[in-house]
C-alpha cells in the first residue's frame, strides 16, 4: 500500500485510477483499508480544489417545491400572503428571519442555504 497525500492533478488522477482498481475490495482486507484511506484523500482533494457553492436560496425553494409537487399557492401557508410569495419567488422581496424559520421547518431547506444573500 503506497498511499501518499494528493497534491497535484497528476496525483489525483493516479489516485482515481487506483481507486477504480480496488473499488470492490473487501472491508478489513489490505486493499479494503487502502480503499478507505484513498477515498478520504480523494474527498479532501476534491473539497479543497473543486468546492461546491450553496445554491441560491430562491432557486432552492423552487427546486424543493418542484420535488414536493407544490405550487405557489401552497407557499402562502408557509410565507404569508399570495403577493408576498410572488415577490419572494421573483426576488423582489427578501426573506425575513421568520420566513426562513418557517421554510426550514416546512420544506426542510437548510437555514445556511436560506440566509444567503441573493
Amino acid at each position: 500500500m503506497g498511499i501518499k497525500p494528493i497534491k497535484t492533478e497528476q496525483d489525483y488522477q493516479e489516485a482515481l485510477e487506483r481507486l477504480e482498481v480496488i473499488f470492490d475490495a473487501k472491508p478489513g482486507s489490505e486493499e479494503g483499508d487502502e480503499l478507505e484511506i484513498l477515498s478520504i484523500l480523494i474527498d479532501k482533494y476534491e473539497n479543497d480544489n473543486f468546492p461546491i457553492d450553496l445554491p441560491d436560496p430562491i432557486e432552492a425553494i423552487k427546486f424543493r417545491m418542484e420535488q414536493l409537487n407544490m405550487r405557489q399557492k401552497d407557499l402562502v401557508e408557509i410565507v404569508g400572503f399570495k403577493s408576498r410569495v410572488s415577490e419572494i419567488l421573483n426576488k423582489r422581496r427578501k426573506l425575513t428571519l421568520e420566513m426562513i424559520r418557517s421554510l426550514n421547518r416546512s420544506l426542510k431547506i437548510p437555514t445556511e442555504v436560506l440566509i444567503q444573500d441573493y
